[in-house]
């Protein structure tokens, strides 16, 4: 999506890309030792929320000096960064693009996410989160969360595609080991995930997914949350996407209209679940492509 002749084309557009607070690829976060004790913070970091990150990203714009973007985009969660930009920093950014992205999360989502989070929270190694400190990591409960999480953001047809109820011996052997190959797969994308992330980010971060609801201020009037948006939007969905559905991005598209902004929205048919929006596909590609043509020419600036 991103780089030289791409939709987000690096010949025409100077692009940032930040690593939010809290995480543990770059930013300050659980991980990150205290200067105060020379520990990691560990459980005494702070819960953050997608303000807290659209305002760390503030700060950030104005230590490079730039006082307006041309477009800030993100995906999912930085959906929700996105949106958040527009309502809190209306005058610094022109477009905003907001892709499988929610207007908050369903009570089925937020389920979802307390289950993952339980799995980590009831690992023996969690320590309360201070795990650094006993030199072990809660590798089963991150395990699990991920294995859930990554059930979330495929399709059942994605999934039946790409392993069908086929077996990885060719026939069943009656017990508790692995047999069918998403099983397998499911266990590896676990097992990578428990060996490259952090625990307290991943809790950090699902419960920011959690807390967003700029509707919740305004009485849960959406409409009136996007009140202060002065910019142009390009709202972009996926069919098959049930974790983050298309009709909530329509609920978006209804309370931009109402505040009689200038919205385009489209809704790809995909496959690939919640995914969709991480795959390479024509129609995506082109609609963003399209849509960043529109703002290198300063159209509804």
């Amino acid at each position: 999506m991103i780089g030289p002749g791409k939709p987000i084309d690096t010949n025409r557009f100077f692009v940032i890309g930040v690593n939010n607070l809290g995480g543990c690829h770059g930013s300050t976060g659980p991980s990150t030792l205290d200067p105060a004790t020379g520990q990691p913070y560990g459980s005494g970091f702070p819960v953050v929320t997608v303000d807290d990150w659209v305002e760390s990203q503030a700060r950030l714009a104005d230590l490079l000096g730039i006082d307006e973007f041309a477009a800030v985009i993100g995906g999912s969660l930085g959906g929700m960064q996105a949106m958040q930009w527009g309502i809190t920093h209306p005058s610094r950014v022109k477009h905003v693009l907001a892709i499988a992205s929610t207007p908050n999360l369903t009570v089925q989502n937020i389920a979802f996410n307390d289950v993952a989070r339980q799995a980590i929270l009831t690992d023996p190694d969690f320590h309360g989160g201070n795990f650094y400190a006993h030199g072990v990591i809660p590798k089963r409960g991150l395990r699990l969360a991920r294995m859930l999480g990554h059930i979330t953001y495929l399709s059942d047809d994605s999934m039946a595609k790409k392993f069908g109820r086929g077996l990885k011996k060719g026939t069943y052997n009656y017990g508790y080991d692995v047999e069918f190959e998403i099983e397998s797969y499911l266990r590896y994308q676990g097992d990578k995930f428990a060996s490259q992330f952090d625990a307290n980010t991943y809790l950090l971060m699902t419960k920011a997914l959690d807390y967003f609801d700029p509707a919740h201020a305004h009485g849960g009037d959406l409409a009136r949350a996007f009140n202060s948006a002065k910019s142009d939007f390009l709202v972009v969905s996926f069919t098959s996407d049930w974790r983050f559905s298309p009709a909530r991005s329509r609920e978006i598209v209804k309370a931009l209209l109402d505040n009689e902004l200038n919205v385009t929205y489209t809704e790809i048919t995909s496959s690939y679940g919640h995914d969709s929006f991480l795959m390479v596909d024509d129609h995506y590609h082109g609609v963003m492509r399209a849509y960043m043509e529109k703002v290198a020419r300063g159209v509804g600036a």
